[in-house]
């Protein structure tokens, strides 16, 4: 650790003047040799590193949603071309460059504050040597070897021995249970941090290897963290536990605030949306305006969470506008609740059996609602006795048989009328 360390020696400098620049702040405060003004530089150390990193924080959140929405076309492509891994390769280069997804943009903030790292590991390791750096002059390293966190010194360790804790005025178990504490801390915010983005902003619509592997990331890091911080100074676990609670409430924001698209966070932020919404009748803030407009445009390729929200709206009375405002709408409320006009159907195509047994269905069902006709208007009663089957279905009569013509007389009696015959042709023989 101490020769990486010495490869970012020359930005130990300005690591160390800044620290003394706000030692001097709160060492007129808490006093010049307290754990409290050396600690809380540190800390301020990391919120001004953290303050300069955001736009880079910006980059990574951009690049890890575009590797999200790329995973689909990556599997594809490495379906398609498995068996040629060169021209896998360029076709990934060729998706990244038309899309303009950099896949190293997800480790920037990382990469940018490693040299600030080992430069503050550095700086505590000449202190508790009793070596003089950067601007931190004889009084003042005399003053950090002095200073203890809950009894802990800025440049102890816990593989220290009991020698070296006590050449710093520390006991080996005070040590080491701040050290321990710390370690832990570090490594269970880191663990938390990781799967905050795993459980709440990665959209699990799409099953991707990408969500694998940041699956193993969140077990593998705090592992790493937990082993690496054995070694690192009390001052570099204080500036390594900032740097991760700093980088789990700024996460916790973004997925607030910008969730992913398909996530559990987008879902809760539309549903605060929404009730915001029906609350007050309107959208105020101009970004909710943005959020609305981008989801009406979005039309039939919305998600499910997409088309909840358009759904709570019109169930609210309320219709998105393609400029992010709503609007009051009953029409939305019909179509919501179906009380809308139902559309015509067309009748399903029967087949030939089906349309023949349907024919005799509704002439039997065509003859009960003529007879109940009848009744209700006052007409000659009909004979009481019980229909024959010859009654509901008369027979065919014989052809030129003078009883046939009687059974028809008889038994179609007023109900079966003869329709007008078509006159015959003026050519045909009569």
């Amino acid at each position: 650790m101490d020769t990486i360390a010495s490869l970012f020696s020359f930005i130990t400098w300005p690591v160390s003047w800044v620290i003394v620049q706000f030692h001097k702040l709160y060492g007129a405060i808490f006093g010049p040799d307290t754990g409290w003004a050396w600690g809380l530089s540190i800390v301020s150390l990391v919120v001004l590193i953290r303050i300069c990193l955001i736009p880079l924080f910006v980059k990574q959140i951009k690049s890890t949603r575009n590797m999200q929405a790329l995973q689909p076309k990556m599997k594809a492509i490495q379906e398609r071309y498995k068996s040629d891994k060169q021209r896998q390769s360029e076709e990934m280069m060729k998706l990244y460059k038309e899309t303009g997804t950099n896949p190293l943009s997800s480790c920037l903030p990382i990469l940018a504050q490693s040299p600030f790292f080992f430069a503050l590991y550095h700086v505590l390791s000449n202190i508790a040597s009793g070596k003089v750096i950067g601007v931190i002059d004889q009084p003042l390293l005399e003053s950090a070897r002095k200073a203890h966190i809950f009894g802990a010194p800025l440049a102890s360790k816990f593989t220290d021995s009991a020698a070296e804790v006590a050449a710093l005025d520390a006991s080996l178990t005070s040590v080491r249970i701040v050290t321990a504490v710390m370690i832990i801390m570090m490594s269970a915010s880191q663990f938390f941090t990781q799967r905050q983005l795993m459980m709440k902003n990665v959209d699990l619509s799409v099953k991707t290897p990408y969500m694998q592997q940041q699956k193993m990331l969140m077990y593998i890091f705090p592992v790493i963290f937990a082993v690496m911080g054995i070694n690192f100074p009390v001052g570099v676990l204080v500036y390594w536990l900032t740097t991760n609670v700093w980088t789990m409430g700024q996460q916790m924001y973004v997925i607030n605030q910008n969730p992913t698209p398909g996530s559990k966070a987008q879902d809760s932020y539309l549903q605060r949306l929404l009730k915001s919404v029906t609350q007050h009748g309107e959208i105020r803030s101009r970004r909710h305006k943005a959020v609305v407009k981008a989801i009406v445009a979005k039309g039939s390729d919305r998600n499910e969470n997409e088309r909840r929200f358009i759904g709570g709206l019109a169930k609210a009375g309320f219709a998105a506008q393609a400029d992010g405002t709503v609007v009051k709408s009953d029409a939305a409320v019909a179509e919501a609740e179906g009380t809308a006009a139902p559309k015509r159907q067309q009748p399903k195509r029967q087949s030939k059996a089906q349309r023949q047994s349907g024919g005799h269905q509704a002439k039997s069902d065509d003859e009960t609602v003529e007879e109940t006709a009848e009744e209700s208007a006052g007409e000659a009663a009909r004979d009481t006795e019980p229909k024959t089957s010859l009654e509901k279905k008369p027979e065919t009569p014989a052809k030129g048989g003078p009883q046939g013509g009687r059974s028809r007389a008889n038994s179609g009696g007023s109900r079966q009328r003869k329709g007008q015959q078509r006159p015959k042709h003026p050519s045909s023989k009569k």
